[in-house]
């Protein structure tokens, strides 16, 4: 998770080089480190070709998921909603933004019971992930570098 601190004015953007195909899931809540004021922020996501995923306003907790249908560069956008008067100073915002393998339940997956079909039927399954998971650790890597 990362915490993006917004203005009261202005608009903050995350981004991300993701592979199509893969799932995407995250949560946001504005954090209220100050009990008197009670800010509450838009967000707009889109897609590489602008297409819109998830838009939500006067927000203090929300969430969005979807599955790539495109590779490219995947934009979240943030800033402050002024509906309730003007807000004195930044106001901080906690994102959990899971891509890829980092978005499975894996729980779920690692339970005995789960696991169906034989040997072969796994080892087919699994390579059919594999390039998924090899670019999600790709984009991990150019992250790390940053």
């Amino acid at each position: 998770a990362i915490w993006i601190s917004l203005p009261a004015s202005g608009t903050k953007c995350v981004s991300e080089e993701i592979q199509h195909n893969v799932v995407v899931l995250a949560d946001y809540v504005v954090l209220q480190l100050d009990q008197s004021s009670h800010p509450t922020v838009a967000v707009k996501v889109t897609s590489p070709y602008g297409n819109n995923l998830h838009h939500n306003e006067n927000a203090t907790v929300g969430s969005f998921a979807f599955t790539t249908q495109e590779s490219g560069n995947y934009l979240a956008c943030f800033w402050v909603d002024n509906h309730h008067g003007g807000v004195a100073g930044d106001v901080n915002l906690n994102l959990d933004w899971k891509i890829g393998v980092a978005a499975k339940d894996w729980d779920s997956v690692a339970r005995k019971e789960k696991i169906e079909g034989s040997r072969d039927e796994n080892i087919v399954a699994f390579e059919k992930i594999l390039p998924e998971e090899e670019a999600y650790l790709d984009a991990a890597r150019v992250l790390i570098q940053i």
